[in-house]
């Protein structure tokens, strides 16, 4: 992979990212209520979930360079925008354009990271950028809206951010390949064949949005504890995602064992904030292992990768909704219990995914 194509891919997840999460610090000055607030967080899960399949399809069709191009410049536009309004509506259609702009950057950068033949290595650096930029988004944001009395300051300034990578975009080549024939039907066999996999990005991943959604209430920690303890969550999956794509895992047992280990960890958080670490941690190592285990879809990665981000995001969106409605119903120790089971259920499926494991792994 060239240099100009990692460094776009790479800085392009970091700036992306950083700018979903630059107006969470400073919700409350878009919003006085906290379900306008709810809605205004959710809106960019809703438009990267609508438009991280058709993007990955759409990749296949036309290539995957386009689909950066277009998601980043996207992104930027509705930065920009979105730094100039403040009435909440306004802003929650705009939150979505980013999710939007966002799910086609996403799944066809992931397609161009997972294809390459040194795909194990690429993915851990990609997927560390990610949850840099996660981290970047929620700490740069919140201090530079103290320090310049202006809340918008850091969407802002992660807009401007992602000009950066747009710019190289232009530079960017791909190599000829073998388009896929439409005629043949591939979305449904693919759901089907990896429907086990599938699940297992909902849950595993949707457990980190648990954690991060439940702990502040559960806890009565203070605001800036809390996020401190959210952030090395991301922190501890930067870790993991670096060591994993390095080490030539058996991704079935890889995410087995992660999933039981989970459990673990969501019971720890009962009594400690070292739970966000060791969850963080597994969730780094889950998503390398995940990522291996698609490799082989060579001639479709992009709608390999679009159906893993449309679960991963549908996970995050999914179970902190209905983790609330039990905890509100049933109470915290209730949910983590339900929590903790639906990572067992992973346990008990995963293992009848009918795919083989990647090459690498086999010799």
């Amino acid at each position: 992979m060239r240099t100009i194509t990692r460094f776009t891919l790479f800085f392009g997840v970091f700036a992306v990212m950083a700018l979903s999460n630059a107006i969470v610090p400073v919700l409350p000055s878009f919003a006085d209520n906290s379900t306008l607030q709810g809605a205004i967080y959710a809106a960019y899960f809703l438009g990267a979930f609508v438009s991280t399949l058709p993007a990955g399809m759409l990749s296949d069709r036309i290539g995957r360079i386009p689909l950066i191009r277009l998601g980043l410049v996207v992104t930027i536009l509705s930065g920009i925008v979105l730094s100039l309004v403040s009435s909440p509506f306004p802003v929650i259609a705009l939150r979505f354009v980013e999710g939007l702009g966002a799910g086609c950057f996403i799944a066809a950068a992931m397609s161009l990271v997972n294809s390459a033949p040194d795909h194990e290595r690429m993915s851990g650096y990609f997927m560390a950028m990610l949850n840099a930029g996660l981290v970047s988004g929620l700490v740069a944001a919140g201090w530079l809206g103290t320090f310049f009395h202006y809340p918008a300051v850091g969407i802002v300034f992660f807009s401007l951010c992602a000009i950066i990578p747009a710019g190289t975009a232009i530079f960017l080549r791909e190599s000829p390949v073998v388009r896929p024939d439409s005629r043949n039907p591939v979305l449904l066999p693919l759901v089907l064949k990896y429907r086990y996999l599938w699940y297992s990005a909902v849950i595993l991943v949707g457990i980190t949005g648990v954690a991060a959604s439940l702990y502040p209430e559960f806890s009565d920690m203070p605001s800036d504890l809390a996020g401190t303890w959210i952030a090395l969550m991301s922190i501890a999956t930067i870790g993991t995602v670096l060591a994993a794509s390095r080490i030539a895992l058996p991704p079935v047992l890889t995410i087995r064992w992660s999933a039981a280990l989970m459990v673990g960890g969501i019971f720890l958080l009962v009594v400690s904030p070292v739970g966000f670490i060791v969850i963080g941690a597994l969730a780094g190592v889950v998503m390398i292992a995940q990522m291996a285990y698609l490799a082989e879809i060579k001639d479709h990665q992009g709608i390999a990768m679009g159906l893993f981000s449309t679960t991963t995001y549908l996970g995050m969106a999914l179970l902190p909704f209905i983790a609330g409605v039990i905890a509100d119903s049933s109470g915290f120790f209730v949910t983590f219990c339900a929590t903790a089971f639906c990572a067992v259920t992973v346990v008990l499926t995963i293992g009848q995914c009918a795919c083989r494991e990647p090459e690498s792994v086999r010799n």
